[in-house]
């Protein structure tokens, strides 16, 4: 008998949909309580427990890993990015790491376009009015008349990129690798340097992986680049906003607004300014909702970890 840390909150509610199929391939599960993820203190107690995981956002640092080596074979990711496991020290111990890779392209996609046209049509804001008793129509913009700029045109990116398009808006991209022209052809974006994007676009959509080259990209010096009219939209990861400078910007009002779902600290904590602003649109990291896509996710992470185990799935 195989033993599984599950910690992904996404998929504990509904163990019993997948308890079965674990059971069958001879899986038994440990499940500890979940908020949000759980950190390098939180997986140390179960460590040498387990020889597969099945991990939200968790803190499987070097440490972790050493820890729960060499009975651990498999860190399956439930989701795309993995950038809260120490891939280096993975390798080290031999322990691999999957994840589903697109995973999340249509919902996130959609939800960035959703930021933009509440920002530009004003709904949001005009609602709240109607409901305090104030009959005020707010000047609103159509997309057509402004630019995005996308940083990171990864699969998330080149989405966001269609769907722009689509609503007739010019696109500026920005990536540290290079584009494939195919891509650039068909939706006329136009690459450029990332101080040029950051100078020009109405709306900033950050869709990069977090990696060294991206942690803390938006900070007060490239914020000062932004124009006083943009809205800076983060659902890719918190800490490549540098939380603290945005948020100056933001009362300063060196920038118009800021759509944001995802943070440096989460839950987000309660007396973060954020949550007492007005230019501000907050949502708990729930970007790639999508009953299809998580549907994907929950048995591709399953696919994934019975791979990493050396169990071929039926």
């Amino acid at each position: 008998m195989l033993t599984i840390l599950m910690t992904a909150p996404y998929m504990i509610p509904f163990l019993e949909r997948f308890q079965p199929a674990l059971e069958k391939y001879g899986l038994e599960l440990i499940v500890p309580e979940v908020k949000e993820r759980m950190e390098e203190d939180d997986l140390l107690k179960y460590a040498g427990q387990f020889d597969g995981a099945i991990c939200g956002d968790d803190r499987y640092t070097a440490r972790v890993i050493e820890a729960c080596a060499p009975r651990l074979k498999i860190i399956s990711k439930w989701g795309t990015g993995i950038d809260s496991i120490d891939t280096e020290a993975a390798s080290r111990f031999d322990v691999k790491v999957a994840r589903t890779p697109n995973a999340f392209t249509t919902p996130v996609a959609d939800t960035v376009l959703g930021y933009m046209l509440a920002f530009a049509r004003r709904q949001p804001w005009m609602d709240r009015e109607m409901k305090n008793g104030k009959w005020e129509k707010l000047a609103g913009r159509t997309l057509s008349e402004c630019t995005l700029g996308v940083i990171g045109v990864g699969n998330i990116g080149k989405a966001v990129t269609r769907r722009a398009r689509a609503f007739g808006m010019k696109v500026l991209g920005n990536d540290i690798i290079e584009i494939d022209h195919v891509f650039i052809t068909e939706t006329g974006i136009e690459m450029t340097t990332l101080d040029s994007l950051l100078s020009t676009s109405d709306f900033i959509s950050l869709n990069c992986d977090l990696n060294s080259t991206s942690h803390h990209l938006i900070n007060a010096k490239t914020l000062s680049k932004m124009k006083p009219e943009a809205v800076l939209i983060n659902t890719a990861r918190g800490p490549i906003v540098d939380e603290k400078a945005l948020i100056e910007a933001l009362q300063a009002k060196r920038l118009a607004g800021a759509a944001l779902d995802v943070f440096e600290v989460e839950p987000l904590p309660l007396e973060s300014p954020l949550l007492k602003m007005d230019n501000v649109m907050l949502a708990p990291h729930n970007a790639n909702s999508s009953p299809a896509a998580w549907e994907r996710v929950h048995w591709n992470t399953i696919r994934n970890l019975l791979d990493g185990l050396g169990i071929a799935a039926e």
